[in-house]
């Protein structure tokens, strides 16, 4: 029988994977998404625990517009986000993994 809690996290992780570079969407829309629109909390202990740097979780933020919390530092977060920003959303590194 398929474990539904992993299927949701599955789901939450691949739909973060897709998140482009310089792009951000909030832990409800990514809820909403993976098919569970109320469980927006879930998503945050989901991203809490991975540590995957192919997975861009910094690029998850609340609904009201700050960034929230990430399992390497909200001011990292923080930074990561504004340098996206500021590079207007093209990726011009060769290795973003290397940053994380």
């Amino acid at each position: 029988m398929p474990d539904k809690n992993n299927d949701f996290r599955s789901r939450v992780l691949q739909i973060v994977r897709k998140i482009p570079y310089g792009k951000t969407r909030t832990y409800k829309e990514v809820a909403i998404a993976a098919g569970q629109p109320k469980a927006y909390r879930a998503v945050g202990n989901i991203l809490h625990t991975n540590f995957d740097p192919g997975i861009p979780c910094h690029r998850v933020v609340r609904s009201d517009g700050k960034s929230g919390g990430w399992n390497r530092g909200a001011a990292a977060k923080a930074r990561l986000l504004e340098e996206e920003k500021a590079q207007g959303g093209k990726d011009k590194s060769k290795d973003n993994k290397k940053r994380l």
